[in-house]
């Protein structure tokens, strides 16, 4: 389990990674490349925790609007624990900061999503 914990971390670290190389309002604050890779790792680890605890809840209360949607709405969700994640670093004074919910934070859920999936096939368990 623990493993398993740390391996989607890895695939959250990388995916965050990706959008914010891909996007230019996700940024991971600048400084040596050691505090770049510490900062992805513990805004990976927030990410999960939100993804963890957060997500299924916000799911369930807008299930309407995910059936109704055809489950598109479920982007939207990922974008709002994006903004979320960005809020909380904020908050634990780390350098993540997504600058706007659209389209910045639904296109960052679009590629973290992509990443982590093909990440997540790659992955054995």
């Amino acid at each position: 389990m623990l493993l398993n914990f740390a391996l989607q971390t890895v695939i959250n670290a990388v995916a965050l990674w990706v959008a914010a190389w891909a996007i230019d309002g996700i940024t991971f604050g600048g400084g040596s490349t050691t505090q770049v890779i510490w900062t992805v790792i513990l805004v990976a680890l927030i990410f999960g925790v939100v993804n963890f605890f957060i997500k299924p809840i916000l799911k369930l209360i807008s299930l309407p609007l995910i059936i109704v949607t055809l489950g598109l709405f479920v982007f939207i969700v990922n974008a709002l624990m994006l903004q979320l994640t960005s809020w909380l670093a904020g908050k634990l004074d780390l350098p993540f900061h997504v600058d706007h919910f659209f389209w910045d934070a639904v296109f960052g859920a679009l590629i973290i999503t992509f990443v982590s999936m093909l990440l997540s096939f790659i992955k054995t368990d």
